[in-house]
């Protein structure tokens, strides 16, 4: 990304949130965005996950210019390119594990039997081959952010966007989750995370620090 720049009105005044922000990460890398609230990390994590369009500046993803895609376009890129992973998990709750990370290859076209069989490496390697037929109320933080995880993974993305990924769990629970994107890293796995938590950025072999919408430190 190159000399991004967003503002939110706030009433009759213009916000400016992202100011000049130019970031380049590298096929592999294993990047924290690091930043108190308000700092505008969650507005530059909206504009890389494509939900939400820049002002000015450009943004290449994967040899995509995405200021020039047009919407259908970016649901393409969200669905195909980018996985995302939630404070909040975002499962469906009437859904069990299974169907939860099946979800986004079932929004690509395929079957759900194409789709399952798909899926169970993911599954198999995040040790949740046990739990497919559970709810997500009958899990545990950890247990459902694995599931988060896998639903990320199974389309094979570009670039795993992870937000505030340890936020909800226990400090047990988040030492696993850290381990595991530690070695997704190792597997190839391009991970974007992005945290106000300076003990959850040294995970990752990058830390760049946003203050009062400009990068500060990388």
């Amino acid at each position: 990304i190159k000399n991004i720049n967003k503002s939110y009105m706030m009433g009759e005044q213009p916000l400016h949130v992202l100011k000049d922000i130019s970031l380049t990460v590298k096929k592999g890398e294993y990047l924290a965005i690091l930043g108190p609230s308000g700092s505008g990390k969650s507005t530059l994590m909206n504009i890389i996950g494509c939900m939400d369009v820049m002002d000015s500046g450009s943004y290449h993803l994967d040899g995509v210019e995405i200021e020039k895609a047009k919407e259908q376009e970016l649901t393409d890129i969200r669905n195909q390119k980018i996985g995302f992973i939630f404070q909040k998990y975002h499962l469906i709750s009437t859904y069990n594990v299974l169907q939860n990370i099946v979800m986004p290859l079932l929004m690509r076209g395929m079957s759900l039997k194409e789709a399952q069989e798909a899926s169970m490496d993911t599954i198999e390697m995040l040790g949740l081959k046990e739990r497919i037929n559970h709810k997500p109320n009958e899990l545990s933080g950890g247990q459902q952010q694995r599931v988060a995880i896998a639903r990320a993974l199974v389309g094979r993305p570009t670039i795993l966007l992870a937000d505030e990924p340890t936020g909800a769990l226990d400090v047990n629970s988040g030492k696993e989750v850290l381990k595991l994107f530690q070695n997704l890293n190792d597997m190839g796995n391009t991970i974007v995370m992005i945290t106000h938590d300076l003990g959850v950025a040294k995970h990752a072999g990058r830390v760049v620090r946003i203050v009062d919408g400009e990068i500060f430190e990388d």
